[in-house]
């Protein structure tokens, strides 16, 4: 298996399959690390040089510790601590849902949260990878403004439970 496989299967089980590893996470989202290499079958140092070498920053090792910092299916309560955002954020998408998300916002999909990025460019190879990019404004402010809640999470990536459609600006 190859760093990338190895970080992918490890996304899956710390994301959306914890009771693969025999694990219900703990509050944070923490996992053993004792039980991540048993269920991988890697030594320990294979399992640092991959979340070190990972570019988006995906996983905290902390001791005997690991998580995923966001993106989870799973219940898990990741103990963020509400954050004011900037005035604006961007989500990165693909042309095929603008329509849905023009009369409905960004919902979860199967997740905690709504991911949003500080910068067009990552929106922009966020939303790359199913397709033609389309990125979309978030009147973060004005929605943090209205009461709505943002936490921000390790890796610096911007979470929101949903953002409605009067706080998006999406193009035609």
């Amino acid at each position: 298996m190859t760093d990338e496989q190895l970080s992918r299967r490890l996304s899956y089980l710390l994301r959306h399959a914890p009771e693969k590893m025999k694990v219900t996470l703990e509050p944070g989202g923490w996992a053993p690390v004792d039980a991540v290499l048993r269920t991988l079958r890697v030594p320990r140092p294979r399992l640092e040089r991959v979340v070190a070498a990972d570019r988006k920053g995906r996983y905290t090792l902390q001791g005997e510790r690991i998580r995923a910092n966001q993106g989870h299916s799973v219940a898990v309560d990741l103990r963020l601590p509400l954050t004011v955002p900037p005035p604006l954020l961007y989500h990165g998408t693909h042309a095929g849902v603008l329509e849905a998300i023009r009369a409905e916002g960004l919902k979860p999909m199967g997740r905690h949260h709504v991911h949003l990025s500080r910068d067009e460019a990552t929106a922009r190879q966020v939303g790359g990878r199913r397709g033609q990019p389309v990125v979309l404004t978030v009147q973060a402010g004005q929605m943090y403004g209205a009461g709505h809640p943002f936490y921000r999470s390790e890796n610096g990536v911007w979470l929101a439970e949903a953002v409605p459609p009067e706080f998006l600006e999406v193009p035609e």
